[in-house]
């Protein structure tokens, strides 16, 4: 009897650490991006500086695990985002707006007993890009970068907050043609991320 309450006791006591070793949950907000420049080839190659940020989403899937030792934590995400960016070329709002999978790998660590900073590498993969100008649309483009992301959160039971900084790494761009335009978007990504995430 004293062999199974401790065997009991035991398989509780590793189930309990298991728990807190390994999290996981879902997560959703906004996101406010600022495109590079567009080229316009069929005026001349004029060039439009920047983009007005316009509110895009995100939602998706967050893990998290204890590094041993050294005392921080592991956090890949899964998550589908959607970016928009507006671009004002010759008194006309034109805009530009994309699809992708991110998936960031943060480093992280706890503090204060309910806050937290990271940083880390995001890969991203944009599966849809569409420029109204002309009702232009296009498949080259490049799919594949990769960017950093930083940021600070706060968590309160198993709700958590974060806002947070990515930026675009790899130089990477979207070329929309027509008869008579070719527009080439510097898609590099920087934007400014507030996120909410729930504990399962």
């Amino acid at each position: 009897m004293k062999k199974i309450l401790l065997m009991m006791c035991l398989i509780f006591g590793l189930s309990q650490t298991a728990s807190a070793q390994f999290q996981f949950g879902i997560k959703g907000g906004v996101n406010y991006n600022n495109n590079g420049d567009v080229t316009f080839s069929s005026a001349g190659s004029d060039v439009v500086n920047g983009a007005k940020s316009k509110s895009g989403f995100h939602a998706g899937l967050w893990f998290r695990g204890k590094i041993p030792i050294i005392g921080l934590y592991l956090r890949p995400e899964i998550v589908f985002t959607q970016v928009k960016s507006e671009y004002l070329y010759k008194g006309t709002n034109t805009n530009y707006d994309f699809k992708k999978i991110d998936v960031p790998v943060l480093i992280g660590t706890k503090f204060l007993g309910f806050a937290n900073a990271f940083i880390g590498p995001s890969f991203q993969y944009i599966i849809d890009d569409n420029f109204t100008f002309s009702n232009l649309s296009t498949n080259d483009f490049n799919k594949f970068s990769v960017g950093m992301q930083m940021g600070f959160g706060v968590e309160l039971g198993a709700l958590g907050v974060d806002v947070r900084w990515e930026r675009g790494l790899s130089k990477t761009e979207a070329i929309f043609v027509d008869n008579s335009t070719n527009v080439t978007v510097d898609n590099r990504t920087n934007q400014i991320i507030f996120g909410v995430s729930i504990r399962l």
